[in-house]
């Protein structure tokens, strides 16, 4: 039963000690919610950064779990799953309703604590409540935090700038472990100072805010964040700043200029400090200023050299400007500004992609075809394919048909030969195009591997891959079984075939022709055991086991036996191999 195997030592050992403390930090703060029995599951649902759902319940004699969060769909104990496993220690499950309705009720355990609570006088709540600040860190440090501004006076901003460094100072590394911890510590600051978002104090909280998010920004560069949870705080820091210069209406000018500063110098971008993002609180006078701001950047920056590396205050700026091309507006400036990097042939498709939104689709062309044009070395598929669909729909038929063709030819294999067989279906012309097709991907085939270079100074064996892979994809058994026998040998008088398409080949094959599909098993099991690791053993197993399943069907047993038998002389010095096969 759920209810003996759930036990401190079990989640501790479970959780392990770090994650096991994080989880006690989450039950302690109350973040279990709707905690219930459902059938034989325990559910609830913990508050984090997000909302998670955790079930826990008995399978065979063991303790199975499952959380929505990033850490347990890795397979780990996860601190949502402590706390719990906690609260149902602690007695705060939701039980079903009985089918007596004579029975009492369970208690709430919490209702039963808030009414002993109640009654009691201030110093044994101060007692009780100084008691469990020297058992939990968190609790601890909010009390000093509220008892320093209390005794600050009016020196808010320094009592809580020292909060935020203590709070935020990595002492090093912060590994993904310990993420979790940090990220909760900063957020009990922010906790803090939602607490000044009044009209008497948003000013003030404008300036910490400013000054946590900095901090956090620098910070994140010593952090492995991976589940996102210091990430979800600094954005919460950004919204709680927003809110804070609404409420407060500082200077226009000096907000643009920070703002402008933050957007641009933060090395992260956890929160947006972009013009449009502050519309309201900037108003006219403010969004001038941001917008000469930018717009200053902007001219000393100039058209972008092919030749330029990436530039990450350029992209900053490019970005600012085309938020406030967006919010106005102006297609014409949006154009102006992307046209000021032209440096591949995908950047003429997202200006051909603007016209078309807009509405404008001659433009949209024009910019294509530009860009066609103008990187005749370096073409960008994407845009070729943005053309095909455009000469289709303008009748220009021959066209997208050749485009669609030149890629074929520089790359003959199945996303393209797919893209062929889309355009001339459409066009009714599949039949012939198909078999030019063929014609010229065996060609390119024999090609390649006769090709000799500084780097392949003999002729290889052809690979017939790419040809089995379209067979496979048009579900032409035939041609697909052809093809692998033209790649049935390693010498330069046949070729060869990626096993992964031989094994798949041969799982299509298993229902009609399974003698078929047993040839090709038996072709794959030596390349695999050669490879001679744990891994490509379990592979060979897997197919061996197949190549039984088949031969007991066609009632050759005893061939089976025999195959085993060859496999044994054949593979004997490798040891683990010959473990998993004697299970066979």
């Amino acid at each position: 039963m759920l209810a003996d195997l759930i036990a401190i030592d079990l989640l501790e050992d479970l959780a392990g000690k770090k994650v096991f403390w994080r989880g006690e930090a989450y039950y302690s703060n109350a973040a279990v919610r709707r905690v219930r029995m459902i059938g034989d599951k325990l559910t609830a649902r913990v508050e984090g950064t997000e909302t998670y759902q955790v079930e826990l319940w008995d399978q065979d004699g063991e303790l199975a779990y499952d959380c929505t969060c990033p850490h347990a769909a890795e397979g780990n104990f996860c601190k949502h799953c402590v706390a719990v496993g906690l609260a149902w220690l602690a007695g705060a499950v939701d039980l079903p309703d009985s089918e007596d309705a004579d029975e009492t009720p369970p208690r709430d355990p919490w209702q039963d604590i808030r009414d002993y609570l109640s009654v009691q006088p201030p110093e044994i709540l101060a007692g009780l409540l100084l008691e469990t600040a020297r058992r939990d860190d968190r609790l601890y440090q909010s009390l000093r935090l509220k008892a320093e501004r209390r005794g600050a006076g009016g020196n808010v901003v320094k009592v809580f700038r020292r909060a935020i460094d203590n709070a935020i100072c990595t002492h090093g590394f912060v590994d993904y472990e310990e993420a979790g911890g940090f990220a909760g510590d900063i957020e009990q600051i922010v906790d803090s100072l939602e607490e000044l978002l009044t009209p008497e104090t948003a000013a003030v909280l404008v300036e910490l805010a400013e000054y946590a998010i900095e901090r956090v920004e620098n910070a994140m560069e010593h952090v492995d964040d991976s589940d996102g949870e210091v990430g979800s705080v600094g954005e919460r820091l950004g919204q709680l700043h927003l809110d804070a210069c609404v409420m407060a209406r500082p200077d226009p000018i000096e907000l643009a200029t920070r703002l402008f500063r933050l957007e641009t110098t933060l090395p992260q971008g956890l929160c947006s400090f972009d013009a449009v993002t502050y519309r309201e609180v900037l108003g006219e006078a403010g969004l001038r200023h941001y917008r000469e701001l930018v717009e200053t950047e902007w001219r000393e920056l100039g058209p972008r050299s092919s030749k330029s590396a990436y530039d990450t205050h350029r992209s900053q700026i490019t970005r600012l400007m085309e938020r406030l091309a967006e919010a106005s507006g102006d297609i014409e400036e949006l154009v102006s500004i992307r046209s000021q990097d032209l440096t591949s042939a995908y950047r003429y498709l997202d200006i051909a992609q603007l016209w078309a939104k807009a509405g404008e689709p001659e433009k949209a062309l024009d910019w294509a075809e530009r860009g066609l044009k103008a990187f005749p070395e370096r073409p960008d598929n994407r845009l070729r394919d943005y053309l095909v669909a455009a000469y289709l729909d303008r009748g220009r038929h021959d066209e997208a048909l050749q485009l669609t063709w030149i890629q074929f030819e520089e790359q003959p294999e199945l996303a393209h030969y797919q893209k062929l067989h889309a355009v001339a279906n459409k066009l009714g012309r599949w039949p012939e195009q198909r078999e030019r097709a063929l014609a010229w991907l065996d060609e390119t085939i024999v090609r390649e591997a006769a090709t000799t270079n500084r780097w392949k100074t003999t002729p290889s064996v052809p690979d017939y891959s790419r040809r089995l892979e379209i067979a496979l994809w048009e579900k032409d058994l035939d041609a697909a079984w052809a093809t692998a026998q033209q790649g049935a040998s390693a010498s330069l008088s046949a070729g060869t075939c990626d096993r992964r398409l031989l094994i798949a080949l041969a799982g299509q094959l298993e229902a009609s022709r399974p003698e078929d599909a047993i040839a090709l098993y038996r072709r794959v099991v030596p390349p695999i055991v050669q490879q001679t690791n744990n891994t490509a053993y379990d592979e060979a197993i897997k197919l061996i086991r197949k190549i039984g399943g088949l031969m007991k069907t066609l009632d050759r047993t005893r061939q089976f036996a025999d195959y085993l038998a060859e496999l044994r002389v054949q593979y004997k010095p490798k040891r683990n191999f010959i473990k998993l096969l004697d299970r066979v």
